[in-house]
Order: structure tokens, then sequence, then C-alpha cells
């Protein structure tokens, strides 16, 4: 079961793709989002979450006071249910003070080379699937939508190791969940 942990939204069950997703673990979640808000690298920012799944990651941020979320995800049933997801995110929202969620369905790098749109906060969960150079490739294709000091933050097998941040990236920390790790990363 994978649920909105704080803000408005709160404990909020979100629905789940039967198959082709694997959302992050409450307690990752948790951690992460406690680490962005003692940064305060929520509230009112421009969020951008790629490779969605079930749009988690992006609407706890709406649900914590982000201004607006993107999420993309390329495979349409997954796609489908981040709407569903974004949409009873939207009806929980306080009268007038909805955030801006919108879903784009296609694949992260022909959104990403397509997009002007500057990013505060980004959201990077990948499939296992996605290689190292993939991933590295997708995170270049970024940064020409990265406003200044944006926040990065990269999800992946702790296996994986660290990923190649490209010119206008470097790694700010990292941190380690079991089996996962988490790296953030500034636009600099």
């Amino acid at each position: 079961m994978s649920r909105i942990i704080s803000g408005f939204a709160d404990n909020l069950t979100l629905a789940v793709p039967k198959t082709g997703t694997r959302p992050t673990s409450d307690r990752v979640r948790e951690a992460l989002f406690s680490s962005l808000d003692s940064r305060d690298e929520i509230r009112g920012r421009r969020v951008l979450d790629l490779y969605a799944g079930t749009g988690g990651l992006g609407l706890e941020a709406a649900s914590r006071g982000a201004a607006s979320v993107v999420l993309v995800e390329k495979a349409p049933a997954a796609a489908k249910v981040c709407r569903k997801n974004a949409d009873a995110v939207t009806a929980r929202a306080p009268q007038g003070a909805a955030p801006r969620i919108d879903v784009v369905s296609q694949p992260v790098r022909s959104y990403l080379l397509g997009s002007s749109m500057p990013v505060d906060l980004v959201f990077f969960d990948p499939p296992y699937e996605v290689s190292t150079a993939e991933l590295a490739a997708d995170l270049a294709a970024l940064v020409p939508s990265l406003a200044d000091q944006a926040l990065v933050v990269v999800e992946r097998a702790s296996r994986d190791g660290e990923p190649a941040w490209p010119d206008g990236l470097h790694l700010d920390m990292k941190k380690q969940y079991g089996d996962t790790t988490v790296w953030f990363a500034v636009a600099a």
C-alpha cells in the first residue's frame, strides 16, 4: 500500500498499477521528505517527478505545499493511475489552494528535450532496468530546465552506485536506506 504521509492529503491511499511500478517505500519517502522539509525545499516550489509510477513523490510534495507538480510517466496504465491519484490529492486541497498537477504520458527524455519550464525540485526514481548510461543522458537533458540552485533527488538501488553527474549538477549529499540510496544534487 502506498499513501501520502503528510500535508493536506495526509493518509490518502494511492492507487498502484497492477504491474510495472516499484513505489518508494513509506520509510524511504518519510526520511526523504523529512530531509526536504528541513531544507525548506518543498513549499512554493515547482516540482518535476520523472518516471512517476504512481506519482507518489510528486503528489507528496503537492500535499506538503508545492506550487505545481508535473508527473512524467510513459507507461499508459501507470499514467492513468497518476491522473487518478492527482485528482484524489487535488480533491483534498483546501478550497482555492490546490496546487497545479499535470500528468504527461511520454518518455522522460522526450519530455525533457521539449520542456522549457524551469523547475526547483526534481525526483528521479527510474525503474531498475534503466541503465546508468540512460540515467546520465536523462540527467544531462534535465539541466537546461533547472532553476538556479534547483535540487535533484535520484533514488536508485544501492548496488548501482553514484550517478554520473553532468555539467551543471554537483553532488550535495547521499543517504542510504537499506538497499536504496538517495542522491541529492544541486544545480550549479
